[in-house]
């Protein structure tokens, strides 16, 4: 038996199968909730918008057509919410990501993996916010140029440049 796609378990969720949504949140947890947290920095915030995420997409489960993909719908749906928060919390101010929430590294490489996740922490918090997020879109959610350029609300051409110029500013910054 083939796997249900994203979009046929939402419209399987928003005509009442609560299985469907289960099988959705658990595609989707992980990444989204890395994207959050890479996005604000910290855990109590990215857990607040983590759930406030899903608890939008749970509201808005019966206008959902999939004219896009669910992935950049929910993305979209996640990057509207940290604007909100960030209009509200500090506006105009980048909230860098103090984490990465990276798995233990081994026992004879805590030291260097250590310096390695510390140096692209320090590369991402030198991002501007449009270009990291772009790059955490891409990263921790996967998603493709054009998706990215959807949820972000720019053009194609836009986010690619974002995209560009982020990757060469991490480049450079952890070739130091």
């Amino acid at each position: 038996m083939r796997e249900r796609t994203d979009e046929q378990l939402m419209a399987a969720y928003a005509g009442g199968d609560m299985q469907a949504f289960e099988q959705l949140y658990q595609r989707h947890r992980a990444p989204l909730y890395r994207y959050l947290l890479r996005l604000v920095g910290d855990a109590p915030t990215a857990n607040d918008l983590y759930q406030g995420s899903w608890e939008r997409v749970i509201r808005s489960r019966r206008g959902y057509r999939p004219s896009a993909s669910f992935r950049a719908w929910l993305y979209r749906i996640a990057h509207n919410h940290a604007m909100d928060h960030f209009r509200r919390a500090r506006p105009a101010a980048q909230q860098p990501p103090d984490s990465l929430a990276a798995g233990a590294p081994e026992p004879d490489q805590a030291l260097q993996s250590a310096q390695q996740e510390e140096r692209l922490a320090d590369a991402l918090r030198s991002l501007p916010p449009e270009q990291l997020e772009a790059v955490l879109l891409k990263l921790d959610g996967g998603l493709d140029l054009l998706t990215i350029a959807e949820v972000t609300g720019v053009n194609r051409e836009t986010a690619k440049s974002r995209l560009r110029y982020a990757v060469a500013k991490l480049k450079q910054a952890l070739e130091e």
